[in-house]
């Protein structure tokens, strides 16, 4: 089974979000099970430089704007996945990141530079690749390679050839508010048809989304957990693009993501003052008294220890968190953040912990140490999000015995388990999230409860292998249908 994975951010070579995470885990937890994965990324700088030795195989032509590419093949770091980097300066030699330049703007011609992505990936997914490998399905991955099926599409309407008998392909969604929305004007450089840009097509409320035009072209839809999967049908959490999910249902399928077991890893973690395991947890006490005195926190065993870290934006709830702050201090315990975000909530979080010294700390940034640290350090982990498509954190608290307590939202709602591995509450609001703080309050000091909760969510396994051997299983129904 060969299968072609497209991506605008890969760890270890580019990030932005949880985007890279499962670009950079997904490819080679298929290589363990036998897929033939390979990933196709663009040549930004950081990605030239750190997958070095590249060399050329081939060169690309009729890319959009009668751009050319040469195209370097390497590995990704780390593993033995074949890499494929489309090498073109003008698209992304480019100060700043993969989207935005160096002062935060959105670089004016994403439209393009992603454009140019999708339409490698469907030359390389076609009967007219270049290579003398060919994928049987093609992967994509989020707006930015959204285009990618619409191209296949009117490849095959261009020649005359009927769809079913090109490569299938599969988009998935890992956060549909991202929808890669550009004006009308783009499309002449986009080199899609005018019949492309409809109701039926690519065209959203007058303008052009490159994630709609995924959704509406590819064989196959799926997004990160079972819950979104069903959410984004809805109206609530749909974007504006409920209806067509709603219409092709029947080709959604939620999977859950996993996270890196070997970086996640309280019993061999380098980053944490002691390790512990589920069956000798005890030194996850030490872990916390060393949290406390880092954070400038009373060094008190027996104070419920609350953790969060989460990017400070209305989304993950800081609110909510921000709203329960006083009544956790007046019942004894203590709550440590970690995050950086919308600058009005980070001050409201450093003004939460000014007003309660000893009692409530606060690092506004990003430090990778001290997230390991909070995870293992915190007796409870607090994950109020509004939505969450799949979420890392609360799989981290659970293997680090850290309680979560979380919104029943998208993966929050299918990997914690109320009252047998954390705690859940249905509404977002300040009063359900205290409900639930209540009750991790009121069982905290019942130690051999708090202990077997804590110990069913460490013996939780999230591994990549589960999710590989489904989206393995979901490329052989494409593979076997387009047969």
């Amino acid at each position: 089974m060969n299968v072609l994975f497209c991506t605008s951010e890969a760890v270890p070579l580019i990030k932005t979000g949880g985007l890279a995470d499962v670009s950079g885990a997904l490819p080679p937890a298929l290589h363990e099970i036998g897929v033939d994965c390979r990933v196709l990324l663009p040549g930004y700088p950081q990605v030239l430089d750190m997958a070095e030795p590249l060399h050329q195989v081939c060169e690309l032509h009729g890319l959009p704007g009668h751009t050319s590419a040469r195209l370097l093949q390497g590995v990704l770091p780390g593993s033995e996945v074949p890499l494929y980097v489309l090498d073109i300066p003008a698209a992304y030699d480019r100060l700043g990141g993969p989207y935005q330049d160096e002062h935060g703007h959105d670089h004016a011609d994403n439209a393009w530079r992603f454009a140019l992505l999708a339409k490698a990936a469907a030359m390389l997914a076609s009967e007219a690749t270049p290579l003398g490998w060919r994928p049987d399905v093609l992967h994509c991955n989020d707006w930015q390679t959204g285009l990618a099926p619409a191209y296949l599409h009117f490849m095959g309407a261009h020649t005359g050839t009927h769809t079913g008998s090109h490569t299938p392909s599969m988009m998935t969604v890992h956060n549909l508010a991202y929808q890669g929305i550009f004006p009308p004007e783009v499309m002449p450089r986009l080199d899609l048809p005018p019949a492309s840009f409809a109701v039926n097509g690519i065209e959203y409320y007058g303008n052009v989304s490159f994630l709609k035009a995924g959704l509406y072209y590819a064989n196959q839809l799926s997004t990160v957990s079972p819950t979104y999967a069903r959410e984004i049908q809805q109206d609530t959490l749909g974007m504006g693009l409920q209806g067509l999910l709603r219409t092709r249902s029947a080709q959604l399928t939620g999977i859950l993501n996993g996270i890196d077991t070997l970086d996640w890893n309280p019993g061999i973690d380098p980053l944490i003052p002691c390790a512990y395991r589920a069956r000798s947890p005890g030194d996850k006490r030490t872990c916390k008294q060393r949290l406390q005195e880092r954070m400038g926190l009373n060094v008190q065993n027996d104070a419920p220890l609350f953790g969060l870290i989460a990017r400070m934006t209305p989304q993950k709830g800081l609110d909510l968190v921000l709203a329960v702050a006083e009544g956790i201090v007046n019942r004894g315990g203590q709550l440590v953040m970690l995050g950086t975000g919308d600058k009005l909530i980070e001050q409201a979080v450093r003004d939460t912990a000014a007003k309660h010294p000893g009692q409530v700390a606060c690092f506004i940034g990003y430090d990778e140490a001290l997230s390991h640290q909070i995870e293992a350090g915190s007796d409870v982990f607090l994950m109020p999000s509004r939505f969450e498509p799949c979420g890392l954190n609360q799989m981290y608290s659970l293997r680090y015995g850290a309680v979560p307590i979380v919104h029943a939202t998208g993966g929050l709602n299918d990997t914690v388990e109320d009252g047998v591995t954390g705690f859940v509450f249905h509404h977002p609001t300040p009063h359900a999230l205290w409900l639930a703080v209540e009750q991790a309050l009121e069982l905290y000091p019942i130690k051999p409860a708090w202990k077997r909760m804590m110990l069913n969510g460490m013996k939780q396994d999230f591994s990549w292998e589960h999710s590989a051997k489904a989206y393995k299983a979901t490329y052989q129904n494409l593979i076997d249908a387009r047969r």
